[in-house]
């Protein structure tokens, strides 16, 4: 059984050992329960049984849980400069036990483990079986999505949290990087040059959606925009940056025209 009300105050418990003055901290709280109300939106527009659905919500309340050892000890979400925040996560989960905080119950370990190694890499492992593979996209939808209005915040409220968009804006994107996202793909965080290039990476998650139902969120929030608009502010940078807004915006609409 998922008693997800018993999860959500086992986090909130395990969240106060953190400094929750510390923006980064308070910032990551406030992302992972966003996170599993997209994940619960995505399930029910999928039309996933209630069994499924707090599996889902489950999972994305968990999926960030090691993004706060991660800031404790490095002081920095940029897992390249650190450490990998899922694979600490279940460490932390799995390894140390904290699981059992959160459910009693053993049965879904190896789905929740799976769809919490896998939220942040380039691809999916292959391997996974059906539902593990449903979990995992759920909840790599879920998080991109709340990224965007994450990063869209930070924006709106000046705190520059989650990136210096001062030192941003300024930057080329790298060629590599461009094409790339004009190919509608990804770029691997090696490829990065700068800073910048993980900035526009981000936006290109769009192209590893799962589900149409993120796409339609980040397109009636106008979060492409907004997520760019402190980049389009340099004459010499700022035709890279409309022309980034285009393409992401035309292979949203895209997508939802699909209807997958």
């Amino acid at each position: 059984m998922i008693d997800l009300l018993k999860a959500e105050k086992a986090f909130s418990e395990y969240v106060k050992s953190y400094d929750i003055n510390n923006p980064k901290i308070e910032l990551k709280v406030k992302h992972t329960f966003r996170t599993v109300e997209v994940a619960k939106k995505i399930a029910k527009d999928l039309n996933l049984n209630e069994e499924q659905t707090n599996l889902a919500q489950l999972i994305s309340l968990l999926h960030d849980i090691g993004r706060f050892e991660q800031v404790r000890i490095y002081n920095t979400f940029q897992d390249r400069d650190s450490v990998d925040h899922a694979d600490l996560g279940v460490k932390i989960l799995f390894k140390d036990g904290l699981i059992r905080k959160f459910i009693l119950d053993e049965k879904y370990d190896n789905i929740i483990y799976k769809a919490i190694k896998n939220h942040n890499k380039f691809k999916i492992k292959t391997g996974l079986n059906k539902e593990e593979l449903l979990q995992a996209k759920i909840v790599r939808d879920a998080d991109k999505t709340d990224i965007f209005k994450t990063c869209a915040i930070d924006i709106e409220n000046n705190t520059n949290v989650a990136y210096d968009y001062e030192k941003l804006a300024p930057l080329h994107i790298s060629p590599k990087i461009m094409q790339n996202f004009k190919n509608y793909e990804q770029s691997n965080r090696y490829e990065f040059d700068n800073r910048l290039d993980s900035y526009i990476n981000m936006i290109g998650f769009i192209f590893d959606y799962n589900f149409i139902t993120g796409l339609r969120i980040i397109k009636e929030n106008k979060y492409i925009e907004k997520v760019m608009q402190p980049l389009c502010i340099c004459d010499e940078t700022k035709e890279q940056m409309q022309e980034i807004i285009k393409v992401a915006n035309k292979y949203i609409d895209e997508r939802i025209e699909k209807g997958y």
